[in-house]
């Protein structure tokens, strides 16, 4: 049974996709900061699926207002 061909961005498209540069994605990756990632003959590429369980893992919901509720 087969899904269908799984999607990858590399690290050009990742950067450009969230506004940072590559050698963000890079220090990020040394420090094993950024989402998991593949090297395929010395580049690398990440999964969308883990880009976007990343995305979902850095989801912050705001503090309530000072106040609210009393």
């Amino acid at each position: 049974m087969n899904a269908g061909p799984v999607r990858h961005l590399n690290q050009i498209e990742l950067a450009r996709r969230w506004g940072v540069s590559e050698r963000t994605l890079e220090r990020w990756r040394w420090k094993r900061q950024a989402p998991p990632f593949m090297k395929i003959g010395g580049r690398v590429a990440y999964a969308i699926a883990d880009i976007e369980a990343f995305e979902a893992a850095q989801r912050r919901d705001p503090a309530p207002a000072r106040g609210a509720g009393s």
